[in-house]
């Protein structure tokens, strides 16, 4: 806690999570959320979630190929 209402959560996040973060944290805080962002490291992708991803990219490429 900061103070003033303030709190500090620390978490670790995949990189696909975070790239929605900063709009969902604004939208949930009414614009007063903030967060920072620090690397700490790589982590393999389970198979199941890897087959997803996968997919979507594929299909994000053959979109902007049509």
């Amino acid at each position: 806690t900061r103070g003033s209402g303030q709190q500090v959560i620390r978490a670790h996040v995949p990189m696909s999570e975070v790239l929605r973060y900063a709009p969902d944290l604004r939208s949930m805080t009414s614009g007063r959320g903030d967060f920072e962002l620090e690397f700490s490291h790589y982590e393999e992708v389970p198979g199941h979630i890897a087959e997803k991803i996968i997919k979507e990219a594929q299909a994000a490429r053959a979109e902007r190929h049509a």
